[in-house]
């Protein structure tokens, strides 16, 4: 979990020495395809999902949480917001990520979470933390 903790604090440390003024947040690609604020606020409910995934694995085994990943950035109206204040929110969360994988209780790595929406798809809390990082790097790659 070390590795994977140091490289989400290496993830989210390369994106903020992008140049953010030169980013155009409010753009969208196409109809129907998310703004850099929009991606952005996704990532902040990835995390929101994702530490409540880190947290109740502690104690909970077979822990099953799915989102809606559209109609959330839909509800939260991130494209409506400061990009400041969805920038302050995703490092926060994901500093607390980082508090409670850095420290998680070694014999819960191997507890396994339901990360689907339809059949049961297990998942060890290992593998989550990895795939979580994998995932922000693949979205936080498309903002320029």
């Amino acid at each position: 979990m070390e590795e994977t903790t140091q490289l989400l604090v290496d993830t989210i440390g390369d994106f903020l020495k992008i140049d953010q003024q030169s980013v155009n947040w409010e753009a969208k690609p196409a109809p129907g395809k998310w703004s850099n604020k929009e991606i952005v606020g996704h990532l902040i409910d990835s995390a929101q999902i994702n530490l409540q995934r880190f947290v109740r694995c502690t104690y909970e085994k077979n822990f099953k949480l799915v989102y809606a990943q559209d109609e959330w950035v839909a509800a939260a109206h991130y494209q409506d917001a400061a990009i400041k204040e969805i920038l302050d929110m995703w490092i926060l969360l994901n500093r607390q990520i980082i508090r409670v994988l850095g420290d998680y209780p070694p014999n819960r790595l191997q507890v396994m979470c339901d990360n689907s929406k339809a059949e049961i798809s297990l998942h060890t809390v290992e593998w989550l933390a990895a795939d979580y990082v994998r995932h922000m790097q693949h979205h936080l790659k498309t903002i320029k």
